[in-house]
C-alpha cells in the first residue's frame, strides 16, 4: 500500500502539472499539444476509460487496445488538419467516455478486434477535435507529438488505476475495475448532460 501511495499522487499531480506550464514558452507546440486533451473533462474521462477498458479485456488488450486509440486519433488529427468534415464530432467526444466505460462496466466479452474498433471510432472524434483546434501557427508535428503523449498518459493513468485497484482489494480486482468504468460512463453522462 505504501507502495501506491506516491505512484496514485504522482497520477493525480500529472495533469495539474501540465496544465500549470500552459503559456510558457511556445504555447503552439509541443506544451499546446500535451495541454489539449487535458483540458476538457470529457476527453480526460474517455481515454482514462480506455485504460480502465484495457484492464478490464487483460491479455494482449493492455497495450492493443490504448494502441488502437492513439492510432486512430492520429488519423483523426489527420482528417481534422485538412478540414475534412466528421459529422457530430462533439457529440462523439461527449459519448466517447459512456460507451467505453459503459463497456468496461459491463465486463462484456468482445474480441480484441471489436475492442480496437470500438476505441478507434470514437479516437477519430477526439483526433479531429485536435486536428480542427489546433492553432494555425502550431508546429503540427510537435503539436502532434503532445497530445498523443498525454493520450498515452492518460490511458496509462487508467492502467494503473485499475491495477491499483485490484493490488488493494484482491481477487475482486477485476469487479472493481468494472465499477471504476461504470463511474466514467456517469461521469461521460453529466458532462453529455451538462452537470458537470
Amino acid at each position: 500500500m505504501r507502495k501506491l501511495l506516491p505512484l496514485s499522487a504522482t497520477a493525480f499531480l500529472l495533469p495539474s502539472a501540465a496544465l500549470a506550464h500552459t503559456g510558457v514558452g511556445s504555447t503552439a507546440g509541443l506544451l499546446h499539444g500535451f495541454a489539449h486533451p487535458l483540458g476538457g473533462l470529457d476527453h480526460v474521462l474517455a481515454m482514462v476509460a480506455v485504460g480502465v477498458l484495457a484492464f478490464v479485456l487483460g491479455g494482449r488488450a493492455l497495450w492493443l487496445v490504448p494502441a488502437a486509440f492513439v492510432a486512430m486519433m492520429v488519423v483523426g488529427f489527420g482528417l481534422g488538419v485538412a478540414q475534412v468534415d466528421v459529422p457530430a464530432v462533439e457529440l462523439g467526444i461527449a459519448l466517447s467516455s459512456v460507451v467505453i466505460g459503459g463497456v468496461a462496466a459491463l465486463g462484456l466479452s468482445m474480441p480484441l478486434s471489436a475492442a480496437m474498433a470500438l476505441v478507434g471510432v470514437f479516437a477519430i472524434f477526439h483526433g479531429h477535435a485536435h486536428g480542427a483546434e489546433m492553432p494555425e501557427t502550431a508546429a503540427g508535428l510537435a503539436y502532434a507529438g503532445g497530445f498523443v503523449a498525454a493520450t498515452a498518459l492518460l490511458h496509462a493513468a487508467g492502467l494503473a488505476l485499475a491495477y491499483a485497484a485490484a493490488t488493494v482489494v484482491g481477487r475482486h480486482g477485476r469487479a472493481t475495475a468494472r465499477m471504476a468504468g461504470g463511474a466514467f460512463a456517469l461521469g461521460g453522462v453529466g458532462v453529455l448532460l451538462g452537470w458537470i
